[in-house]
């Protein structure tokens, strides 16, 4: 089984090159679904969550209201990193279970998509590294025309994130998305034959 490590900062077009993989036959596993799972009600991340923040950053109806739970903290790195040291360590014991099930069913790629897969230092647990890259400029303009965000918000999320000239060096493979949808999936075409090559045993190739 090749375990692919699939990263890119916000608004690089990451999630697009994720679902391509899984059209064309990855089991996916995806960071932020996990991240979600790890706050539900009734998980222990999430009342770790609300004794440190308060009622305040959950909905009328129980679950964690994530944009304000983001504002509070994206803009105070001591509360972000408060924030990581309760969701992370959850997300990283579903991720192994899944990983774990991947293996046993034999599957042939297996790709985790983690936004902070590098801030987090776990690069050295897959096989390959897949970046996706835009230039900050352009991902600023994604931010507030896709997504609704303040320039300022969108800001403030770009900065929390290491810059992707340190990653580039350390990945396996390169995405550039400063194109067309099309030009991006031919790109994504490409790096999945090679991790397909990649993850044929020698004796069969």
């Amino acid at each position: 089984m090749l375990l692919v490590g699939l990263t890119g900062n916000i608004a690089s077009g990451k999630s697009t090159v994720a679902q391509l993989f899984g059209r064309w036959g990855a089991t996916l596993i995806d960071a932020d679904a996990l991240a979600r799972q790890a706050v539900e009600v009734g998980m222990p991340a999430y009342q770790a969550i609300v004794e440190r923040w308060g009622q305040g950053v959950t909905a009328p109806d129980g679950p964690i209201d994530r944009r304000e739970l983001r504002q509070r903290v994206f803009s105070d790195s001591e509360q972000l990193e408060a924030l990581n040291a309760i969701v992370h360590p959850e997300v990283q014991r579903l991720r192994d279970q899944l990983i774990d099930d991947a293996r046993r069913r034999g599957d042939r790629i297996v790709v985790c998509d983690i936004p902070l897969l590098f801030e987090r230092r776990l690069a050295d647990q897959f096989d390959r590294i897949v970046l996706v890259d835009a230039p900050r400029p352009v991902r600023m303009e994604r931010l507030v025309r896709d997504r609704g965000l303040e320039t300022t918000e969108a800001m403030k999320m770009i900065a929390s994130q290491m810059p992707a000239e340190l990653k580039r060096a350390r990945a396996d493979y390169l995405i550039d998305n400063t194109g067309t949808p099309a030009e991006l999936e031919t790109r994504a075409l490409e790096i999945w034959s090679a991790l397909q090559k990649d993850s044929t045993p020698a004796e069969l190739e």
